[in-house]
Formats: C-alpha cells, sequence, structure tokens
C-alpha cells in the first residue's frame, strides 16, 4: 500500500486543522455536528455483523467495534475535561492511553449497543452543556499534559466534531471499501 493510499485510510476526512477564528455560527454547526453524532453513528454500524465488527478498517488499526468503544471513551474524557474547566482554574487534566485502552476486553468483545445508548445520552448532555456556554465560557480552558498546552473549550467543541466525523468516515469508507450495505 501506498503512503498517500495509508494516509487516506487513517485521516480519511484529513487531519484536524483548527480555525483561524471560532464565530458563533461555527461553534453552532459543530456542536450540531457533536450532537447528532450518535444517531449516525447508529446508523451506520447497528445492522453490521459481528464479523463486520471485528474488521480493522485499515491495516494496523482498529475493529469497527474498538473505534465505536473508543468514541465513547474519548468522548467521556471530553465531556469531564470541560467541565474541569468550566469548575476549575485552568486545571491541568489527567490523559489516558487510547492504544492500552483500546486493547482491553471491554473495547474488543463486548457488543456495541450498550455503548451506542451511553454515546447518545452522553452527546446529548454534552451538547445540552456547550450550547448554553457564554462567549466567556468558551474561552476557559485545561492544560493537557502531554505536551503542557492550554487548551479551551471553543478548541475542544471543534476538535470533537472532528474525532467524530473521523472516526465515521473511518466506518463508512470500509464499508464502502467492503461493499457492506
Amino acid at each position: 500500500m501506498e503512503n498517500s493510499d495509508f494516509e487516506k485510510l487513517k485521516y480519511p476526512i484529513g487531519k484536524f486543522i483548527a480555525p483561524s477564528t471560532y464565530s458563533k455560527e461555527y461553534l453552532s454547526r459543530k456542536i450540531e455536528e457533536i450532537a447528532q453524532f450518535p444517531e449516525k453513528l447508529t446508523q451506520e454500524t447497528i445492522h453490521l455483523s459481528d464479523e463486520e465488527l471485528d474488521t480493522p478498517y485499515r491495516p494496523d488499526g482498529w475493529t469497527v467495534r474498538q473505534l465505536i468503544h473508543h468514541c465513547a471513551e474519548s468522548h467521556m474524557n471530553c465531556f469531564i475535561r470541560i467541565k474541569w474547566a468550566l469548575t476549575e482554574n485552568n486545571p491541568v487534566i489527567k490523559a489516558y492511553d487510547e492504544v492500552l485502552w483500546s486493547a482491553l476486553p471491554d473495547n474488543l468483545e463486548m457488543p456495541i449497543q450498550p455503548t451506542l445508548s451511553l454515546l447518545e445520552g452522553l452527546h446529548f448532555r454534552l451538547a445540552y452543556l456547550l450550547k448554553s456556554l457564554s462567549e466567556t465560557e468558551l474561552e476557559r480552558s485545561f492544560i493537557h499534559p502531554e505536551n503542557n498546552s492550554e487548551i479551551k473549550i471553543k478548541q475542544m467543541i471543534a476538535t470533537y466534531a472532528w474525532h467524530g466525523n473521523h472516526h465515521l468516515a473511518h466506518i463508512t469508507t470500509l464499508k464502502k471499501n467492503k461493499n457492506w450495505q
């Protein structure tokens, strides 16, 4: 597989690029993408067989099952980090090793329905909270310990809208390449 083909499988919608400005309209669109993600993910995956769920989306990549569980784990961390940023003064958050988490039995073996249900409730709460934030609250931030960077809530909105679409595209691209309905 050529490097450009591998990159396209790895980043089917491209790598995340932060916008130069975060307008109210832009953030509103991204919050709506966050709100709609669980329904789109469910529509694309609920009918898949165990064999299909256990298919990697690319060579040496996670399976569809792992992607679904990863989205819940990552987005739960997002929700908690936003809550910390809103209630503490620029806290240092806890990082986690998503690769190690993806290798745990719940990510490898568990049915997807409980995770899809979790995502539905989580994203309802996340979108509800994000829609209520003032411009001042959107500027609140936390420190990520991996590179000691300050991340604002408005950046999290853009990042997690992209993150959901990124993994959804992994699944839809795999389905298209495998000719799955």
